[in-house]
């Protein structure tokens, strides 16, 4: 699967960097593959594995701050692997036709 996330601080002000910042040093250094953009985290796994990562990322985010906003999108397809890639190849393979 694929999962695809976001995860606010609030109550902390307009500066969130370094709060999101402790949110995607938990999944780097969770060994999955990610990617991470202006907008959303995504990760690939198992659910179980996935999902525990997004978990202990809001609580890396909530011991610093009073309240967090998690939004969540999951791509579920058993049987698929490196669909962070594929999905990006084969638009592109698409864009360049």
């Amino acid at each position: 699967m694929i999962v695809a996330f976001s995860i606010t601080p609030l109550g902390v002000g307009e500066d969130v960097g370094e709060y999101v910042a402790d949110a995607v040093r938990v999944v780097r250094e969770s060994g999955l593959p990610n990617h991470t953009d202006a907008m959303f985290t995504s990760v690939e796994g198992e659910w179980d594995e996935v999902m525990d990562v997004v978990k202990r990322a809001v609580a890396a985010v909530e011991s610093r701050a009073p309240r967090v906003s998690l939004v969540l999108k999951a791509d579920i397809r058993p049987g698929v692997t490196d669909g962070l890639h594929k999905k990006v190849e084969t638009l592109e393979r698409h864009l360049s036709a």
